[in-house]
């Protein structure tokens, strides 16, 4: 079997660039030995990736009376810190907590600069503050909590309605009453939490739009919460070889889509001095984009949009589980 030289120079960069990797990797553990907490022996390259097994939290557990309360892992190129005990967390948080406050971000997540705008995934400082102080006190206090109890009362009855013909459809078309209950306890949530951020409901269930915007939602929580090998070898990020962030951008593109002619209809609604009876979540991040105190970097139609959207997914995410095990 004759060798082409096409094949030559690709093997020839592929082991060149798994070479230095391995050596970078080395020379990286063993300059970062220093000063470490205590922790298991780790495997070349993967570091203690294996050593976690399928049930990663109880491992942990077991190591802690041989390492101690504070552990320190070699998750592929990561370094990890896990910290098993109240008092070791009381310590860090007392005297540590400004250097750990910013949170490892998944890759998956920093499709169309999501990380930027995400309150749970931005890095501490000025526009963390602001969205933290936005949404305190416009989205999670008790009053507005409580003013909300018609719409989620007339949200739900929506959802019952819906199940109610579907099931009598279903029965007509001979499939015993099976209805698509995930499908409807997302119509219902997306409507609820709509109707708190933009006055409206967002989506309907019989539309084509509402069942691609349930796709597109319960993608993005698919390859959020899937293990990506790009997160421990940020070396492959590039490469993308399990094409989760491929994946990622389309799904929350099309979810950012459907959000941004919303927020295009309320900056129409604004530019031509239409007056709303009541101000909502959305008026209060544009108002908060158009603060020139603020200044026009901090927020922007994007990071508007990624709030808007956080503010969903946090809200869906236990239906969605919760409706796939029916």
């Amino acid at each position: 079997m004759e060798w082409s030289t096409a094949s030559i120079v690709f093997w020839s960069c592929f082991f060149s660039a798994a070479l230095l990797l391995f050596l970078r990797l080395i020379k990286f553990t063993k300059g970062s030995t220093k000063s470490t907490p205590p922790g298991p022996q780790g495997w070349p390259i993967f570091g203690n990736i294996f050593d976690l097994g399928t049930v990663p939290h109880q491992t942990l557990y077991r190591l802690r009376p041989q390492h101690g309360p504070v552990l320190w892992l070699q998750l592929g190129a990561i370094n990890t810190m896990v910290v098993q005990s109240a008092k070791a967390a009381a310590e860090l948080f007392k005297n540590h907590d400004l250097p750990f406050s910013d949170r490892k971000v998944p890759f998956t997540l920093t499709a169309h600069n999501y990380d930027q705008g995400s309150m749970a995934l931005g890095k501490y400082g000025p526009y963390w503050r602001m969205i933290r102080k936005v949404c305190a006190s416009e989205l999670l206090v008790n009053k507005r909590i409580n003013e909300m109890g018609s719409l989620r009362r007339k949200c739900v009855e929506d959802m019952i309605r819906w199940i109610e013909e579907d099931a009598v459809k279903s029965g007509a078309e001979g499939r015993a009453g099976e209805v698509e209950l995930p499908h409807f306890l997302f119509c219902m949530a997306f409507n609820l939490i709509g109707n708190i951020t933009l006055s409206r409901d967002v989506v309907d269930s019989k539309s084509e739009d509402g069942h691609e915007f349930f796709q597109a939602m319960n993608g993005v929580m698919e390859w959020a919460g899937r293990p990506n090998i790009s997160d421990f070898f940020p070396l492959l990020k590039r490469l993308d070889p399990l094409g989760m962030m491929r994946n990622m951008i389309r799904d929350m593109g099309q979810a950012l889509n459907l959000i941004a002619r919303f927020v295009k209809e309320r900056h129409e609604e604004r530019q031509s001095g239409m007056v709303r009876g009541k101000r909502d979540f959305l008026d209060v991040l544009l108002e908060c984009r158009d603060d020139e105190k603020e200044g026009p970097h901090e927020m922007s139609d994007n990071k508007v949009k990624i709030i808007v959207l956080v503010t969903d997914i946090r809200s869906l995410f236990t239906l969605l589980r919760f409706g796939k095990k029916l």
